[in-house]
């Protein structure tokens, strides 16, 4: 759980980095420039903790599509960027991977179990 936890922080804190890296143009404005280096911190900090408990494929996976859906959410509603019907599917597809890739993992940990149960019941 706390593991989950960590990948929520990596993942928010991300977000926020990448916001400010927006925001510093270039580097150029000190606030954001700051923010970005505490967010982009942060998250590796919260991905390494993150790490200790959940596999690396899942951790990294999840962190880098769910960042992106949710930095291109930010795009669209602070920045009235836009996005193309390719690019919602390309979304779309990104977190449906993570998905696949975490119920995948899920099963494969699900099936051990049984199977390391089943050892000390013969």
């Amino acid at each position: 759980m706390k593991g989950i936890l960590y990948l929520t922080g990596a993942i928010l804190t991300e977000v926020f980095g990448s916001t400010m890296l927006k925001l510093s143009q270039g580097f150029s404005q000190l606030l954001p420039s700051i923010g970005v280096l505490i967010g982009f911190g942060c998250a590796f900090t919260f991905l390494s903790l993150a790490l200790k408990t959940i596999e690396l494929s899942s951790a990294y996976a999840t962190w880098s599509g769910v960042g992106t859906a949710l930095t291109a959410l930010v795009g669209l509603v602070l920045f009235n960027e836009t996005i193309s019907t390719k690019g919602y599917i390309g979304l779309a597809l990104v977190i449906c991977g993570v998905i696949v890739l975490n119920q995948s993992k899920k099963q494969k940990n699900e099936t051990k179990a049984q199977l390391d149960q089943t050892e000390w019941t013969s």
